[in-house]
């Protein structure tokens, strides 16, 4: 660990003690990219490898996507902020999001920072809402926090405690003229959270260009629905195994 509180791992090293969180956290890169999840080289994703969440991995400044490799990612500090001048620095809206997310919100061992194509067009509606139409919808009922007070980009402190304050009581934030932020328990979760969350803002989104009234669930079967998602055996642990599989036998140097 180096004295801004970073380490970079030689691809070549094999005694990483969190080399199976790289590999997961790789994996959860270049899929986002194949789904064009992704924004440029901008947007983030973390994940927790100490028993307080205070130090994770992140994605180097300036990587995309597509190019993520497991040992290139940093291990950070949340409570050691990065010396901005230094050249493996992280970008400083994923530093801000980020390590306040995770010195505030232990449970958030996985934090994806996203500016969906779908998701954000909801995020820019004054009502930013998932209205339950579909099974995909209802899973997210009653989950989500939305955010009205966009005050502009993520470069203070203040800013990421008030971000962080926002996933106290909830896993997933839409954030109000900007995007959304996704934890889970492990990559494997919040990666298929993410997946889901996307494809509900698709459906809402196609839903109100027709025009026509929604056919909105009722509250007590959209939260029954919910739940059962929530109680589905092992569907995200099963989905990422396969994408993992196919990432290994059609670009396996995420591994690296």
């Amino acid at each position: 660990m180096s004295a801004t509180g970073m380490r970079k791992i030689d691809p070549g090293h094999n005694a990483d003690p969190y080399m199976d969180e790289r590999v997961d956290l790789a994996a959860a890169f270049r899929w986002s990219a194949r789904l064009g999840f992704n924004e440029g080289v901008a947007n983030h994703f973390s994940l927790a490898v100490s028993d307080d969440g205070g130090r994770f991995l992140m994605n180097p400044n300036g990587r995309h996507f597509s190019r993520v490799k497991a040992s290139e990612l940093l291990l950070l500090d949340a409570n050691r902020a990065p010396d901005p001048a230094d050249p493996a620095a992280p970008d400083p809206t994923a530093w801000c999001i980020h390590g306040a997310i995770h010195r505030r919100v232990p449970r958030a061992r996985c934090v994806l920072h996203l500016h969906m194509r779908h998701i954000t067009i909801l995020a820019a509606l004054a009502d930013s809402a998932i209205p339950p139409i579909d099974q995909n919808t209802m899973r997210f009922f009653g989950r989500v926090a939305i955010d009205e007070h966009f005050p502009g980009m993520a470069l203070d402190d203040a800013e990421g405690e008030r971000l962080a304050g926002l996933l106290a009581e909830h896993d997933i934030a839409i954030l109000g003229n900007h995007g959304v932020v996704v934890t889970g328990p492990t990559v494997a979760r919040a990666f298929d959270e993410l997946y889901y969350l996307e494809r509900a803002a698709e459906t809402v989104v196609q839903a109100y260009q027709t025009g026509r009234e929604l056919r909105v669930a009722p509250p007590e079967v959209a939260a029954r629905t919910a739940r059962q998602w929530l109680d589905y055996p092992n569907l995200a642990d099963r989905h990422f195994a396969e994408l993992k599989a196919i990432l290994d036998d059609e670009a396996p140097d995420y591994r690296a």
